[in-house]
Parts: structure tokens; sequence; C-alpha cells
């Protein structure tokens, strides 16, 4: 069975062809993994999977429905949330208001118990949550978007570059949630990651963009394995 699967997709920035015929598919309760270099595409799947910007071509099916065409909050709606690279938390919102909105697509009266399954992950986000977003450090931004995320009671999770910028422990600790997450809930997880080492050894498979092409794909020991990959992404493989 397959929860996503995204085949043959094109996308386009104007002129300038983003992603060039991407297959991939990622099947419940996996972690899988996608790497590569900056501009390589990454996000831009990601992006492309909720819907802005549209795919031009192919199509991406989650759950059995196609939503190549389906507008970003209907596509939301269907079980997908998105923490985007660089957090994109609401500054001057509270933390606690900062979860509320990734709660709008749930159903009110389930509101208390996520937010308690959020603090038990996040026990850091109880003792801010009157706290203005914008006053956390790296980390715990981080750790709000990933949980705003989770409020919105997803089936796939989407993670961009969630190690971005911040200190190793911290880093360490953000894996170390999300494989918490995908094995205490059963979360299906699709990780964008420049951490390589990280993202493969957390993963049950991973793949590898380049220029906006899937080249390899393979199990994360696969991978890790591999002496491509190895030489381009795990600094001549130490």
């Amino acid at each position: 069975m397959t929860l996503l699967s995204i085949s043959g997709v094109h996308t386009f920035y104007g002129r300038i062809e983003a992603l060039r015929g991407v297959d991939l598919e990622i099947r419940p309760g996996e972690i899988v993994t996608l790497i590569g270099a900056n501009g390589a595409g990454k996000s831009t799947l990601l992006m492309t999977v909720c819907g802005h910007p549209r795919a031009a071509k192919g199509s991406i099916r989650f759950d059995g429905g196609d939503i190549t065409r389906l507008p970003t909050h209907a596509i939301i709606r269907r079980g997908i949330a998105h923490a985007p690279e660089g957090r994109r938390i609401f500054p001057r919102m509270t933390v606690l208001e900062n979860l509320q909105m990734g709660a709008t697509t749930g159903a009110p009266q389930q509101f208390d118990d996520d937010l308690a399954r959020v603090f038990v992950i996040f026990p850091i986000l109880q003792q801010r949550k009157d706290q203005r977003g914008g006053t956390l450090s790296g980390g715990e931004q981080q750790m709000l978007a990933i949980g705003r995320a989770l409020m919105a009671r997803p089936r796939l999770l989407l993670l961009d570059e969630p190690s971005l910028g911040l200190a190793p422990l911290v880093v360490k600790q953000i894996f170390s949630v999300i494989r918490e997450i995908n094995e205490r809930q059963s979360m299906t997880v699709f990780l964008v990651e420049q951490n390589a080492y990280h993202a493969l050894k957390l993963a049950h498979r991973g793949y590898v963009m380049v220029n906006g092409r899937i080249t390899l794909h393979g199990t994360g020991a696969e991978l890790l394995a591999n002496s491509d990959v190895r030489a381009a992404y795990l600094e001549g493989g130490q």
C-alpha cells in the first residue's frame, strides 16, 4: 500500500524547470528522506505536494486520491501537514497561539488532547506557552514548527530542513523526536534534510535528488554505504 505517490512530476518557476519528472513513493508508517545539494529541488517537491507551486505535469496521489489539482487548503484537510524550511512560525504570536493556528483544520473537541500530546513531546513548549514565538531559541522555534504541524493530526508529516542552523546537541534532540513520533504515533514522515548522515540513519528509505531529478533510491543503510553518496554528501565518507 502506498500513502503518497508522485509520478512524473514537473514543476516550473516561470520558464525555469525545478522538478524534472520526479517519481517517488511513501508507504504508511515509513520515514522517507530526500537528500541533495542546495538548489536541487527538494523544498520545491514538498511545496508541490502541498499545491504551491502547482505541478505542471505528472500526478500526485495521496491515500489513493488524486490531489494534483486540489487547492492547498483541501490538500491539508486530507491529512498532510508541512513544517517548512526556516520554521516560519508567527513571531508576534505566543507559543499557544501558534499551536492554535496549527489546529484550525482539526475538530475543536480534540484540541485539548492534541495540545497535551504536543506538550508531552516538547515539554519546553508548555513552559513557554505564553511567550512570543519570536523570542524563542532556534531549536525551540523548530520544535514549535513541528508541534504546530502535529496539531493538525496529519497522516503525513512533511519536514523541510529541521536541523538547519541548529547546534549539534539540538539537532540530535530533533532527530530523536522525529523517531519517537514515527514509532509511538505511527506517523508517516517525509523528511528533506541536508544533514545526510543523520537523515539516512533515521530513515527507512531514502532518495537522492540532483538538479530536479531523482538519481538514486534505496534503504537508508544502502544509501549510507553507497560510495557516490558518501563522496558527495558525507564529507568523503567521514
